[in-house]
């Protein structure tokens, strides 16, 4: 991004943040969740804390670790390498992927919660907006991300594969991310939602559907597009402490 486009993009204050939010979300808000509401990519991380805790063998942890190479070194897309990080935990218990993942939440992902996002949240919690979440990543460590924003299961569209008599498979059910995160938002009845809020490229087809987008601590390529579409950003204060992920840029 050049110098003139940088000046072009309007950062704005919490307080301009939240006045603009509540004038737009009457209904219904929409969150992207790793970069959005906490810092971090939470699906690379538990991916790569479920395999040092043994939860997969380690042939497909090997594997795994060559497909995350190719999708670095761009051989494997966005949405490939976001399905495989669920599908690897096919034939183990779900029980147990939920324990891991509340676990793995608590551990590494809760203490880098966005307060100011966090806030907001409950504000708009209270004021009956209903809330949806929105993620790449997989749906065990969304769910038991966003439930104590008062956002419940099944109000998660996250990457998710079948699960059967409580047993995981390898059949995906969504893969949430780029263009298919708007068309999973169409899927459950909401084409245009009243607030969208996002971090990244792979959230632009989502935040382009809403009637008002809320971009948020933006990676270089958004911030980019919020300079060609003359969006504004909120970037929270802790976000300045968490490395950009390589995935979600």
């Amino acid at each position: 991004m050049s110098s003139t486009q940088q000046l072009e993009v309007t950062r704005w204050t919490a307080e301009e943040f939240e006045r603009l939010v509540f004038d737009a979300a009457r209904q219904i808000a929409v969150f992207d969740c790793d970069g959005t509401l906490w810092g971090g990519d939470a699906g690379y991380g538990f991916m790569v804390w479920s395999l040092e805790q043994g939860l997969v063998s380690r042939s497909t942890s090997d594997w795994m670790d060559t497909r995350y190479r190719a999708y670095v070194a761009g051989t494997v897309s966005e949405v490939q390498i976001c399905g495989e990080m669920v599908q690897i935990y096919s034939g183990l218990r779900e029980q147990e992927l939920r324990s891991a993942a509340a676990r793995y939440f608590d551990e590494h992902v809760r203490p880098h919660i966005f307060s100011e996002i966090a806030a907001l949240v409950a504000k708009l919690q209270k004021a009956n907006v209903e809330l949806w979440a929105v993620s790449s990543t997989n749906k065990w460590v969304v769910s038991e991300g966003v439930r104590n924003f008062g956002i419940p299961e099944e109000r998660v569209l996250a990457a998710e594969v079948k699960v059967v008599g409580g047993v995981i498979g390898g059949e995906l059910v969504d893969v949430p991310t780029g263009p298919a995160k708007a068309a999973a938002l169409r899927r459950v009845g909401i084409p245009r939602p009243d607030a969208v809020f996002g971090n990244s490229v792979h959230d632009l087809a989502m935040l382009e559907i809403a009637a008002h987008p809320f971009p948020v601590n933006p990676s270089p390529a958004l911030l980019s597009e919020c300079a060609k579409r003359g969006w504004g950003y909120f970037r929270p204060r802790e976000a300045a402490a968490v490395p950009t992920p390589i995935a979600g840029e």
